[in-house]
């Protein structure tokens, strides 16, 4: 007895159709029209989905930015404050860092500045000079 009763499930309402007698052509033709339905339903079910996700993340999105810029804002007032402080310390750190050059380098090179200084007002000189010459025999 408890091997029926095990076997008597409780049935669900399925409804039993024959099979019409199909030839291997019309089966063929039924299932590139079903193939073609569901290739054009199933981008759209995927671009409704598809867009209500888009949606979704580009609402998080606004909210993430909102709420950075306003963390960017109360950080900005915070900085503002020891922003001098802060670039001066950089700024003597860095010239901690400086190869200073000796007084004998010093000397050397701006000695070789001077010289080329006066080589080439020497030459200034001498074109300008030749210039006004012919300027002068062509009165």
């Amino acid at each position: 007895m408890s091997k029926n009763k095990k076997s008597q499930k409780p049935k669900k309402n399925v409804v039993e159709a024959e099979a019409p007698s199909v030839s291997a052509e019309n089966v063929s033709a039924e299932t590139m029209e079903m193939t073609e339905k569901i290739e054009t339903v199933e981008p759209m079910v995927e671009n409704k989905a598809d867009k209500k996700s888009k949606a979704k993340q580009e609402k998080d999105n606004k909210k993430d930015k909102d709420k950075s810029n306003k963390k960017n804002a109360k950080a900005k007032g915070k900085k503002e404050k020891g922003k001098l402080k802060r670039k001066t310390k950089e700024t003597m750190s860095e010239l901690k860092k400086v190869t200073w050059p000796t007084f004998g380098e010093v000397c050397k090179k701006t000695g070789v500045v001077l010289v080329v200084v006066l080589v080439f007002a020497v030459v200034i000189f001498g074109i300008d000079y030749c210039l006004g010459l012919l300027v002068g025999l062509l009165k």
